[in-house]
């Protein structure tokens, strides 16, 4: 072109494009990176071939690997399922103790328990199984209906206090205060007893006094040294552990006006290997008997 000169300082072409007294000098691209750009189009072209890549309206062109992420996928799932299948088949036929006693069901128990555990219980029981105010702990050993592995399936299969099974786990306080079963001044007395066995700070007189109401009213589910009664789900009042705290005052609300908490059955929302699979991971965290 009739603009075009050439640069006196490098000796080469240039555009003939000026912007601000800057010219534009007309270099060629090197060979190694045209080469590699032509490389670059070649492989976009072969990978539209062989790989799965143009969009269409409900799919894309298959290339001819047919292969894409979505059926490695696939068949992956179906080869963990077939691997799960024979399993789960094992766990379903096999009693607690013997997955307890057989180290790849049990393995494989408290994995899928964790698993379920998360899904279905931490809401109530803590992520980590510590349980909150009137939701037990799963962690110590103090246990209202026990815990045995066979125990803990019971619970986890019928529930506590619930409408929707007949044999939900079911224990009923009365309340003694607002009833009118027992006085204020006796339930004050009836709570420095238990205070008392628990091994806190009481009123030794008053406990003296509500050591005889004790016996009288309480006694019969939670035993005459207060240690509960797992037949019926008394507490053990003598641990110090309370579901709705052990302090003076909670325990005399509860015996005023008690608290009963509710589990629902999950033998109907739960297969029954799923329900062994939580009775071996909540018996394997440490308050297991």
């Amino acid at each position: 072109m009739s603009d075009r000169e050439i640069d006196e300082t490098t000796g080469v072409n240039t555009t003939g494009h000026e912007w601000d007294g800057i010219k534009e000098l007309d270099n060629p691209m090197p060979r190694w990176w045209l080469w590699t750009f032509y490389a670059t189009i070649v492989f976009a072209i072969g990978y539209v071939i062989y790989y799965p890549a143009i969009p269409l309206m409900e799919s894309s062109t298959m290339g001819i690997s047919g292969q894409t992420n979505r059926l490695e996928l696939k068949r992956d799932q179906e080869e963990a399922s077939l691997a799960r299948r024979d399993i789960i088949g094992k766990i379903r036929q096999t009693d607690l103790s013997g997955i307890r006693s057989d180290e790849n069901l049990f393995r494989f128990a408290v994995a899928g328990g964790a698993s379920a555990y998360k899904v279905y219980c931490s809401q109530c029981h803590g992520s980590g199984g510590q349980g909150a105010s009137g939701f037990p702990n799963l962690n110590d050993d103090d246990w209202l209906w026990g815990g045995d592995l066979d125990t803990i399936y019971t619970t986890i299969k019928h529930g506590v206090r619930n409408d929707e099974d007949d044999d939900a786990r079911d224990s009923q306080m009365p309340a003694f205060g607002a009833d009118e079963i027992l006085e204020r001044d006796e339930i004050r007395a009836v709570t420095q007893y238990v205070l008392s066995v628990s091994r806190q700070e009481h009123d030794a007189e008053l406990a003296a006094v509500g050591q005889e109401l004790f016996a009288d009213n309480c006694a019969a589910c939670h035993g005459e040294n207060a240690a509960g009664n797992r037949e019926i789900g008394a507490p053990n009042l003598s641990d110090a552990v309370s579901l709705y705290g052990n302090t003076k005052e909670l325990i005399e609300a509860q015996i005023i006006q008690p608290k009963h908490g509710v589990m629902p059955p999950w033998q109907q929302r739960l297969s029954d290997e799923t329900i062994k699979q939580l009775a071996i991971y909540v018996h394997s965290k440490g308050g297991g008997e």
